[in-house]
């Protein structure tokens, strides 16, 4: 039988200090959270903010910031039942033959038009779920600084 190399001996002694000395520097380069909590515990539950607007329309409508975005909803919304493939609560205000009696903003002419651009008579159903897009309002202050600038007029913002 050969005698081991130097260079066996050498990897060796290399590997079995590499094991003992590892868990060692991995715990002290672990990642560190910036809220001061373990990274790996659970989030607690965030405390529930109230809407920012209580009956639907007793609030003046919310401007918007750039002229794409999509309204924000500016009224509770807890209440309302859910939104599913035979029923839209939104629709009861919003809808095409039912806003002006409600006093509500009409839904967009973009969610009557299909993914192959056709017009469609009634809403499409790729725009049924109502807050994929508009989310509602709480009153909240801001998580961190922002100094976001839009580019809508106000005046032309709260006609929209």
């Amino acid at each position: 039988m050969k005698k081991p190399s130097t260079l066996t001996l050498a990897t060796l002694l290399a590997a079995a200090a590499w094991a003992l000395w590892a868990p060692v520097a991995l715990a002290v380069d672990a990642p560190k959270s910036m809220r001061g909590a373990d990274v790996n515990a659970a989030d607690a539950a965030a405390d529930t903010k109230p809407w920012a607007g209580k009956r639907p329309g007793t609030q003046p409508l919310v401007a918007r910031t750039f002229s794409t975005q999509p309204p924000v909803i500016p009224h509770a919304v807890e209440n309302f039942d859910e939104i599913t493939l035979e029923e839209n609560q939104c629709l009861s205000c919003h809808g095409i033959d039912v806003y002006k009696k409600k006093n509500a903003p009409v839904i967009g002419d973009s969610h009557f038009i299909d993914r192959e651009g056709k017009k469609l008579a009634t809403a499409s159903a790729a725009r049924h779920n109502c807050m994929q897009c508009h989310v509602p309002q709480v009153d909240a202050p801001p998580l961190v600084g922002n100094a976001f600038q839009g580019d809508v007029v106000p005046d032309k913002a709260a006609k929209k």
